[in-house]
């Protein structure tokens, strides 16, 4: 794992599948997203660098179900009192209360997704209660105003998260940034036609960073790359 900083408050921590971001500030932390299952002693050794502890965490904030962003949320939760957050249709799957629906896959995106899927931890994550289901246009306490945005395809309860005063979008994996720097719709998708509306909705707001949940952030002008992708290939469910 890499620890990157992005702006004064935001740090990447760059992990080879799921990414993490932590936002700090004086009277706390906030995570989106945790990894996959066993990323938690890498987390808080990141916290610690950086100078806080991890009992400082005041809230994660989970993009949606999938293994590599819920992964370590158990854990994390674990750490004291931790809200966590997340889309109310990704809640029953978070929860552990059902199983939530497979990605409809395209013929090419299947060997990607085969070699994807080798390479993560053989226990699935462990469940973990949701303290807030949130839904579109809810704002959170933290970033001056964090407003979700609601981005369903990719799951039914993917979720965007924009900050308005520094101009940050975490995106997790609606939006998606390949090796050689293309932003793309996010691939493994529940629901194509959502996900490509979901990812014109992303676009729309007026954000300089852009976080994704894989692939490189964007740290200027994020909103130009984000509308041109959108414009340019509204329904091809990424492929580059």
């Amino acid at each position: 794992m890499d620890v990157v900083a992005l702006a004064p408050r935001l740090t990447f921590l760059r992990f080879p599948v799921g990414h993490v971001y932590l936002w700090a500030e004086p009277d706390g932390l906030t995570l989106v997203d945790s990894g996959t299952p066993g990323s938690a002693p890498a987390i808080a050794e990141a916290i610690r660098g950086l100078g806080h502890r991890t009992e400082d965490v005041r809230r994660l904030v989970l993009t949606h179900f999938h293994e590599d962003h819920v992964g370590s949320a158990a854990a994390i939760a674990a750490w004291g009192e931790v809200e966590v957050i997340a889309h109310r249709d990704d809640v029953p799957f978070i929860q552990g209360e059902q199983a939530g629906p497979p990605p409809d896959l395209l013929d090419w995106e299947r060997p990607i997704h085969e070699r994807v899927t080798a390479g993560l931890p053989g226990d699935p994550p462990a469940p973990v209660r949701v303290g807030r289901p949130v839904g579109d246009g809810d704002v959170l306490d933290f970033g001056g105003g964090a407003r979700v945005v609601g981005a369903a395809g990719h799951t039914p309860g993917s979720l965007g998260l924009f900050l308005s005063g520094p101009g940050v979008l975490f995106t997790g994996d609606a939006v998606a940034r390949t090796p050689d720097g293309e932003v793309i719709l996010g691939v493994f998708n529940a629901d194509r036609a959502g996900a490509a509306a979901s990812f014109t909705r992303l676009a729309a707001v007026d954000a300089e960073i852009a976080c994704f949940g894989h692939g490189e952030p964007l740290t200027e002008g994020a909103a130009g790359r984000l509308r041109a992708a959108a414009s340019r290939r509204p329904a091809d469910a990424g492929r580059p």
